[in-house]
């Protein structure tokens, strides 16, 4: 797979997935991101590996994951971590 870039979280609305291959809630909310992108074409998801993308996880100072971060044309407007519920998911994502 290719290196994440800054590039792939510019989209005008993106749902931004800190994670882990190792972290237990990571993997318990992946299916529940990957349900709100298939239910939804409003917002792009995006999985970001914090140890595979160590440098996006610093610029985003991502100290606890799961992290997911809510962002329109590059610019932060929402963060919340932790395992999230499908109503916090689309509450984040402001749909």
């Amino acid at each position: 797979m290719n290196k994440m870039t800054q590039e792939d979280l510019n989209g005008p609305r993106v749902l931004v997935d800190f994670w882990a291959s190792w972290c237990g809630p990571c993997k318990m909310m992946k299916p529940r991101m990957e349900k709100f992108a298939e239910e939804q074409s409003e917002v792009e998801v995006v999985f970001v590996n914090v140890d595979q993308e160590t440098e996006l996880a610093q610029k985003y100072g991502i100290r606890s994951i799961p992290t997911t971060v809510y962002m329109e044309n590059g610019e932060v407007k929402g963060k919340k971590i932790g395992n999230l519920s499908d109503a916090q998911i689309k509450e984040l994502a402001q749909v």
